[in-house]
């Protein structure tokens, strides 16, 4: 068993392009024949990091296709992993990292293995130190929306060695308080990834909403 320091590790490659992106889109129960005009989308609104959710119908097929069609344009993951045998799938299928709502160290284990960044929810500070002390290059802080950007800031007093992703909640109005509060990044689902838009077909839309986050975080201003 590998033994990992509580003290701060240099970030992965893949893990200092991310706190450069900022924003991790998340695509969950996308309907399959609208998730290509989706990610173009995102993407011609600037979104690198996408994850695809094990809980969306054809999640490997996409990631598959994703991986092929950006390769080195996007980075692409899968998300809500929730055990070994998912995270073997999505790691056959392609993916760059791993995504929970949850601390599996058996996912955290197989990832480190395996070359792949893994991102675990947590919550609590002991859940936050088991996770990065089992390898986890980030932590993903879940549900933020509930905890508030107060916990956030709380939270990285005393664990500020630790990269954290803030997700749940993240919008437009309050993102840049949520990265000023100490995240490395945020995921975004529904309020990036607009399923109305979706459905409607307005991928016009979806990608100058995209761009207006992608602005923000960048300090450009708003689309």
């Amino acid at each position: 068993m590998v033994e990992w320091s509580e003290k701060a590790r240099k970030p992965s490659e893949l893990l200092t392009s991310l706190t450069k992106q900022k924003i991790v889109a998340i695509v969950r129960g996308i309907p399959e024949d609208k998730a290509d005009a989706t990610v173009q989308a995102l993407f011609e609104g600037g979104i690198v990091f996408l994850e695809v959710t094990m809980n969306t119908d054809g999640a490997l097929g996409m990631i598959s296709r994703f991986r092929e069609r950006y390769e080195g344009r996007m980075r692409i993951g899968s998300g809500t992993v929730l055990d070994l045998a998912q995270a073997q799938e999505a790691a056959a299928a392609g993916v760059e990292y791993l995504i929970s709502p949850n601390l599996d160290e058996e996912v955290v284990r197989y990832g480190v293995e395996h070359g792949l960044d893994v991102w675990p929810g947590t919550m609590t500070p002991t859940e936050i130190v088991r996770a990065y002390r089992a390898g986890a290059s980030a932590v993903k802080v879940f549900p933020l929306g509930s905890l508030g950007v107060n916990y956030l800031k709380e939270i990285r007093a005393p664990l500020d060695h630790i990269p954290m992703v803030a997700t749940g909640g993240v919008n437009l109005q309050n993102i840049r308080s949520v990265l000023d509060a100490g995240a490395v990044a945020v995921g975004l689902g529904g309020n990036l990834v607009d399923k109305k838009l979706i459905s409607e077909g307005k991928f016009e839309e979806l990608r100058r909403l995209a761009q207006a986050f992608t602005d923000e975080v960048r300090g450009a201003g708003r689309a």
